[in-house]
């Protein structure tokens, strides 16, 4: 069903999932982000502190799409959503690799962190679960704002992984310099998805996010998301 065939109830039921999807999400990363901080302060892991900080800016994004649907008329709220979200990833992607060169040229030792390895692998199997819920939401409901914030999220998965393998080699083989290595592929994904939420590219065979007529509707998209995505 695409998005302009919603009736109100169902419009109503997906507005009220995709505000407990952000509440699950930031409460989540709030946790997330004290740990890897904590952690990685303790093991000098650029890494782990860039994936702290993504643990706020994700939180941050789901701030962003809490206030949306707490409007009465979400879809007014959708592209400065959209604007904000995609800010937060710049902000990281500069404090991440301003760090990571740092610590590539200062020659920075960072320390083996058990509780970073697995942080990463809990994160790497509750992300999943809350990216499908969002994404199918999204998709139903016509969101761009849920589609990206959905993308946020599978970017922390995706991050989650990156930060594993940085820490093992470190772990295992005492290899220091894969920790800033890692944190610089963070802030690159980050860059890219910063980019398409700005300008709200986070729909499936959808082209960025044009101008809004007086009806609230784009042409042949609706509230923002193109209808015609794949099923």
């Amino acid at each position: 069903m695409s998005a302009s065939l919603l009736t109100p109830e169902r419009r109503a039921v997906l507005s009220r999932r995709s505000l407990w999807l952000a509440y699950a999400t930031a409460g989540y990363n709030l946790l997330e982000g004290l740990v890897a901080l904590a952690a990685g302060a303790a093991a000098s892991s650029t890494a782990l502190i860039g994936f702290g900080l993504d643990s706020f800016v994700e939180v941050s994004s789901a701030a962003v799409l809490i206030w949306q649907f707490r409007s009465r008329v979400p879809e007014d709220r959708e592209r400065l959503a959209l604007r904000l979200i995609g800010a937060s990833f710049f902000a990281l992607a500069a404090w991440v690799t301003f760090d990571a060169v740092r610590s590539l040229l200062a020659g920075g030792d960072a320390h083996a962190s058990p509780v970073g390895i697995g942080l990463a692998v809990a994160s790497l199997l509750v992300m999943p679960l809350l990216v499908a819920a969002k994404r199918r939401t999204g998709r139903e409901l016509g969101s761009a704002t849920v589609i990206a914030d959905s993308t946020q999220t599978m970017l922390c998965t995706y991050l989650s992984a990156v930060l594993l393998v940085g820490l093992v080699l470190n772990a295992a083989w005492g290899w220091s310099w894969a920790d800033p290595i890692a944190a610089l592929v963070i802030a690159g994904v980050a860059v890219k998805e910063g980019i398409e939420a700005w300008r709200g590219e986070h729909c499936d065979d959808c082209a960025p996010l044009p101008a809004i007529d007086a009806t609230r509707q784009s042409p042949g998209c609706a509230d923002g998301c193109c209808t015609d995505r794949k099923a």
